[in-house]
């Protein structure tokens, strides 16, 4: 099917011309072995779109049946104390996305008795949930016709109706493309298709994502403030009650280390700051500590 321009009018043979196309492509580039296809589990939907954000599949593959395993409930991990859950996502990067899934877990099983509230208002009420993984978990889990779009999806979109032009493409413009099309009866297999066949476009041509303005590359890791971040942080998970002092001494050793310059004092507390902040532990008379008990 040629592109379309921007024109996000969709004529009836178009239409069910792309959904016939998306359907064949979906099925020829299957990717049933997922564990997270096709069960009716809420919590195991919603952990692995969690996952999903900003993370290679093969990684979350590694990660999610461990997980899983763990905390295989909502109550589960509502109840799991915040150290053991950030010790069970390391490796995954944006360690913000573990608090949310915990505090997300504390307010279903306190508020919704231990299960996921189904609307898409309800959904993004929860920490960290927007309105891809609130359509993820309706469509996924609850099989509503909910509007889906993340990075393959609008891979599909813009590659069949926006020209090679078109650049800065808005989820506003893909949203009423995306509502024409999903299928009623069948939405959750219906975005696996556009899934699978999105993934293997973006192996196949040059990326047809990089258009939307969705699109940021990703920064690189090394070196980064995430990457300082994230040592102080399995530091901390790793030394209960270690002093900031310490945790200088130890940043400033890796940073020497990998040939960077090493941080002052100053920048060192602010980067434990933020953390404390966000809800990562608590310093007091400068002594880091996850609390065990939350």
């Amino acid at each position: 099917m040629p592109n379309k321009g921007n024109n996000t009018a969709l004529k009836a043979f178009e239409r069910e011309a792309f959904i016939s196309l998306v359907w064949e492509m979906g099925k020829a580039h299957a990717r049933n072995d997922l564990p997270w296809r096709y069960i009716g589990d809420p919590y195991a939907v919603y952990v692995s779109e969690v996952m999903l954000q900003q993370t290679q599949v093969t990684r979350v593959l590694k990660f999610w049946p461990a997980w899983m395993k763990a905390f295989p409930t909502i109550d589960a991990l509502a109840a799991a104390s915040t150290a053991d859950v950030l010790e069970r996502w390391q490796g995954l990067g944006y360690n913000r996305r573990a608090l949310s899934l915990k505090r997300s877990a504390e307010i279903c099983a306190a508020e919704y008795a231990g299960s996921m509230p189904q609307s898409q208002q309800e959904l993004e009420a929860l920490p960290g949930v927007g309105p891809a993984t609130a359509a993820g978990i309706q469509a996924f889990a609850y099989e509503k016709p909910a509007v889906y779009i993340e990075t393959n999806v609008r891979a599909v979109f813009i590659h069949h109706f926006f020209a090679e032009g078109a650049e800065k493409v808005s989820d506003k413009q893909l949203y009423p493309l995306v509502e024409a099309t999903c299928s009623r009866e069948e939405p959750r297999a219906w975005y696996y298709a556009l899934l699978d066949y999105g993934a293997h476009l973006k192996k196949s041509i040059p990326n047809p994502s990089r258009r939307a303005a969705a699109y940021s590359r990703q920064s690189a890791f090394e070196g980064s403030v995430r990457q300082k971040r994230s040592f102080l942080l399995r530091e901390v998970l790793a030394h209960p009650g270690i002093s900031c002092a310490a945790l200088e001494d130890l940043l400033n050793t890796e940073e020497r280390a990998a040939g960077r310059e090493e941080l002052d004092s100053a920048s060192v507390l602010d980067l434990l700051k933020q953390l404390e902040c966000e809800g990562f532990f608590t310093i007091t008379d400068n002594i880091c500590m996850i609390d065990p008990n939350y």
